[in-house]
């Protein structure tokens, strides 16, 4: 309490003699921020002149859907320029440590994307290319110049390269991928998802990609329990040696085969992950109108 009341009264240089400055630097790690970021400080936003605890806090706040839509913006995060002292309210340019009462506002800070974090066990690492902080540890992700983005060394030489693969919003809730706060995994085609969404599409039986319509998995064993149940479904005669064009969503081949009421089968990669293009079954009604 003691020290609260000499900081709110402004005599910082007494406080800091007190107790140390290597205390000051850490004082109320953790104890501030906001339900995005841990930190000791607070922005003002260039766009609109007025106080956040982060980025994130200010474009919800912007985009909320009370708000005019001609009036929604995000924060530009590199133009900011100057930041709040949560500890002593000093407002001043962009740096770690507050000139006024010499706490440290975030223990990882970056100078070009005017971010500050005191949960560091994140592992943040700003990515020159990418422009922008990430999390994870630098050593743990590389940077594919043909995607224009950070992927796990995991990936490295064993993912398929799309320009600007996460340049863009996931497919299934339409969040900006390249600086969302969420997990993101790749797909086998190389477009890119929120982990969780991905999640959800395989629990909700989807297996193929929103955008691209190929298999995000093996199917395998499924394809085989498809063969089994297509020749277990006998064609009635009508339909016996009616043949249908297909395309095949996983190699791209186009391929004519005989039609079936349960599934159509690429000859070229097995797989029934395939859709009609031409060859609709003959009808016994019509619905021409004259």
């Amino acid at each position: 309490m003691a020290c609260e009341f000499e900081i709110q009264n402004g005599s910082m240089e007494f406080f800091k003699s007190s107790i140390g400055n290597d205390y000051a630097m850490d004082l109320g790690s953790g104890n501030y921020g906001c339900s995005h970021y841990r930190r000791r400080c607070k922005i003002r936003a260039p766009c609109c002149n007025e106080v956040f605890d982060c980025r994130h806090c200010h474009n919800e706040a912007k985009n909320a859907l009370e708000i005019d839509p001609l009036h929604r913006h995000d924060v530009p995060r590199h133009e900011i320029k100057q930041v709040i002292c949560s500890l002593c309210a000093t407002e001043q340019d962009v740096q770690q440590y507050c000139i006024e009462c010499g706490v440290c506002m975030g223990k990882y800070f970056c100078g070009i994307c005017n971010f500050f974090e005191d949960d560091v066990s994140k592992k943040q690492y700003h990515c020159d290319e990418c422009g922008i902080c990430r999390i994870g540890g630098q050593e743990n992700f590389f940077h594919c110049k043909s995607c224009g983005c950070c992927y796990s060394k995991s990936l490295k030489g064993a993912h398929r390269c799309v320009e600007k693969a996460m340049h863009h919003n996931c497919p299934v809730c339409f969040e900006y991928l390249f600086d969302t706060r969420k997990d993101i995994t790749v797909l086998r085609c190389g477009h890119t998802i929120h982990l969780d969404c991905a999640q959800d599409m395989e629990n909700h039986f989807q297996y193929t990609c929103p955008i691209c319509s190929k298999s995000i998995c093996d199917m395998s064993d499924v394809w085989e329990k498809l063969d089994k149940e297509v020749a277990s479904v006998a064609m009635p005669d009508i339909y016996r040696n009616k043949m249908v064009w297909i395309l095949c969503n996983d190699c791209g081949a186009n391929s004519e085969v005989h039609f079936h009421i349960v599934a159509h089968k690429c000859p070229g990669c097995n797989s029934y992950n395939t859709r009609q293009i031409q060859g609709a079954p003959i009808s016994s009604c019509s619905s021409r109108v004259d």
